[in-house]
């Protein structure tokens, strides 16, 4: 007797042969420069910040890394923005090194410091500069999810970063072979496992590759053809590539971007502020305040160029997504008013007051500024401290010698310079003031 084949049972059938979901994938802007690509769409960012008080962040990577920028905005911010989580940082990159290389050397030089969360960023030596192959592939895959599953093990938190993309073909590898798009879509595979080994291991996710290749196509058609966002090797960006960098990191660890807000009602000449902040005083439209929570305020340099922050504030959402202090003032004069803080004044309408302005992004050199710059430099020359640490000390004789020795050694240095980053963050007295039209 042949089997009963029913509809529901044939449609059951179906269903089960069929994978359990369609990925959803990158939707693509006509562009020549895109066509052949085919990319996943990233995870969302987490809605809760993944950071907890007292984490000990490891920043990791090849020489993209160890130019100590992306890394830099991003201790700077933490430490500016978040003062109350208390996190410390370190950057671990290497020039050269893929993700074999670290895995190898990770319980050795990280490991021993008892990260609590890390951030990662390989892919691009690890594609050999050349076309897609199914070994690079696998080998990326192994390496990559054995890094993983080591912090996993150490009870060490992780954001699984892909690389940026190439701007062009580095003439100083020898090896590289294929075209630009070529080496490109070898990327696009890769940051597309990375995805795969995030999901797989419930890890964060930081999209480099992505935002940074449509922000070059933008930014050669807004500012000409010699901006490059990956660098003008081709492989290291500038400070542009480096902001988009750290965007990607800051949002794969969910920080929320709120630096304050303060609320004035001229109507009651009432003030207030949120935490971090503290009202002084309020008369007169003058609102004097003190500010333990700075706002991402840097130099900026030329905004037209590839070698500067400012350039890339104006292709992504920084200040609205992460850099948000506002002004918010009920009552507002009805022709709006003038809002003066430091020694810049803008105007806005009644509108725009009350629904509250955003003065990071408004007032970019503000009374933050050296207070911040005290910020910046000290983590600069922590960081900088600590590529000796790792790749001259720890690999060297003395290290060689005695690892722990060294280590407690080199530890004895590097303390003083975390020691003034926590010096350099000052609360900082200010004043807004606003004068109706």
């Amino acid at each position: 007797m042949k089997p009963i084949r029913s509809a529901p049972f044939l449609l059951s059938l179906a269903l089960l042969a069929a994978p359990l979901f369609a990925r959803e994938m990158t939707s693509l802007p006509a562009s020549p420069e895109l066509a052949g690509f085919s990319l996943y769409a990233a995870p969302a960012a987490p809605s809760q910040t993944l950071l907890r008080k007292g984490d000990r962040l490891a920043i990791i990577g090849d020489s993209i890394t160890e130019q100590k920028m992306y890394s830099r905005i991003i201790e700077a911010y933490l430490t500016t923005a978040l003062p109350e989580l208390e996190i410390t940082c370190r950057q671990f990159g290497w020039s050269g090194e893929r993700a074999p290389g670290f895995y190898g050397r990770m319980k050795n030089d990280c490991l021993r410091f008892k990260p609590t969360i890390a951030t990662t960023c390989y892919g691009m030596n690890d594609h050999e500069y050349r076309p897609f192959e199914e070994r690079i592939g696998k080998t990326y895959r192994e390496s990559q999810t054995a890094i993983v599953k080591g912090f996993k093990d150490a009870n060490c938190r992780v954001v699984l970063g892909c690389s940026g993309p190439v701007g062009k073909m580095p003439s100083w590898v020898k090896s590289a072979s294929g075209t630009v798009r070529d080496l490109n879509l070898n990327l696009a595979k890769l940051r597309d496992v990375d995805i795969e080994i995030a999901e797989a291991e419930h890890v964060g996710f930081a999209d480099v590759f992505w935002p940074m290749l449509k922000a070059g196509i933008e930014a050669r058609e807004k500012f000409g053809p010699d901006f490059c966002m990956s660098g003008k090797d081709g492989v290291h960006p500038g400070w542009a590539g480096h902001t988009f960098m750290a965007y990607a990191y800051l949002r794969g660890l969910g920080v929320s971007g709120e630096i304050g807000t303060f609320t004035v009602d001229l109507g009651s000449s009432r003030a207030v502020s949120s935490e971090g902040h503290k009202v002084l005083g309020f008369k007169d439209g003058t609102l004097k305040l003190r500010s333990s929570r700075y706002p991402f305020c840097p130099d900026l340099g030329d905004a037209t160029k590839d070698d500067s922050i400012g350039s890339a504030l104006t292709l992504l959402p920084f200040n609205q997504e992460l850099n948000r202090l506002l002004l918010v003032v009920k009552n507002a004069p009805a022709n709006g008013a003038d809002v003066t803080w430091g020694t810049a004044t803008k105007t806005y309408t009644k509108a725009e007051l009350e629904k509250g302005v955003n003065l990071a992004a408004d007032f970019p050199n503000n009374p933050f500024r050296p207070a911040f710059q005290a910020v910046w430099d000290a983590v600069g020359a922590k960081q900088n401290y600590e590529t000796r640490q790792i790749k001259e000390l720890f690999h060297g004789p003395e290290g060689k010698a005695d690892a722990d020795a060294t280590a407690s050694l080199t530890e004895k240095v590097r303390a003083p310079l975390e020691e003034n980053i926590r010096k350099a963050m000052k609360p900082v007295d200010h004043e807004l003031k606003i004068t109706a039209k």
